[in-house]
């Protein structure tokens, strides 16, 4: 179906989690929405999810970032909502049955950003600094690298974590370099955290909009916001994750850009202390981006990576 030929829906309705970066999130494609299909009424119906209510445990300890977006997917089941947008980094790597990610957005900056107030950079921290970060990744990567800092869990939407280290409960903190972006917090990052340093997580940065399966006709009207290299990169990411059996019980990063035509691609497995740390890097082709991730994702079991993942899931 083309684009001219398309009759646009009378209403669409947008499911979002409530934070601030989630409403960012799902303004930004009701507007694109509304500015491609004027006479379409958009609206946006937002929810209080799981893992918005429990703060006082980390992530890993509950049941992982799909706690952002099942209440979502039920509005989707039911017919209250005909989308859901979400982080893609927040998105289990196996969807339901009955669900569909028919598009992907162009990403934002995919990298780690070190936030302080009184220090320049993680290497100017003194010894036995207090950082904070809600992601295994991170403090995975943190730990190999300083050892001489002190981590601690950091939970909460962006504006609670930013007052956290307000307040002096941490000399630094890492957040995602997008989501300060997207607030308009840019000024609030000390550093961008080269990828060579921290790899970024499966899928940060770029958003993902989520619907039944069985909505064909949606795929139509979101095609003009989809983004085709960003979805290769996020899907050779998300093939590796799932290869490996990644969620946030598991310190693993995986990150592919667009070098020159090809697919470059990189990942890691750890140990949450960061004493063992695997790292594997291949290029692919744009146009099989999954086979590109099973090809890193294996190249970490041959290393050793599935004693890793054995070893946490007990």
């Amino acid at each position: 179906m083309s684009q001219a030929s398309l009759i646009p829906p009378a209403r669409l309705v947008i499911a979002s989690r409530e934070s601030a970066l989630a409403m960012w999130q799902a303004e930004h494609i009701r507007d694109r929405l509304r500015a491609l299909y004027p006479q379409t009424q958009v609206s946006i119906l937002g929810m209080t999810t799981q893992g918005d209510q429990i703060l006082d445990v980390t992530l890993s300890k509950i049941g992982g970032k799909g706690l952002f977006v099942k209440e979502l997917e039920t509005a989707l089941e039911n017919g209250s909502a005909d989308i859901a947008v979400h982080s893609l980094k927040d998105v289990p790597m196996n969807l339901p049955d009955g669900f569909a990610l028919p598009c992907i957005g162009e990403r934002e900056d995919p990298r780690d950003a070190f936030v302080s107030n009184k220090f320049d950079n993680l290497q100017s921290l003194p010894e036995g600094s207090v950082v904070g970060t809600s992601s295994l990744r991170r403090e995975s990567q943190l730990r190999a690298r300083f050892p001489h800092l002190k981590i601690e869990p950091l939970r909460g939407n962006v504006q609670t974590r930013l007052r956290k280290l307000d307040e002096g409960q941490y000399a630094a903190i890492i957040l995602a370099a997008a989501g300060l972006k997207r607030l308009g917090l840019g000024e609030r990052i000390r550093a961008v955290i080269s990828s060579d340093d921290s790899l970024p997580a499966v899928g940060q940065g770029a958003l993902g909009i989520e619907t039944r399966a069985d909505r064909a006709d949606l795929k139509a009207i979101l095609a003009p916001l989809h983004h085709a290299d960003t979805a290769a990169c996020v899907l050779a990411e998300r093939a590796m994750s799932r290869a490996l059996a990644g969620s946030c019980q598991v310190p693993l990063g995986g990150f592919a850009e667009v070098q020159n035509g090809k697919l470059r691609m990189r990942g890691f497995v750890a140990t949450p202390d960061g004493t063992r740390l695997l790292r594997a890097e291949h290029m692919g082709e744009i146009a099989n981006p999954e086979a590109l991730g099973d090809i890193v994702a294996q190249d970490l079991l041959k290393q050793g990576a599935g004693e890793i993942l054995a070893a946490l899931s007990l």
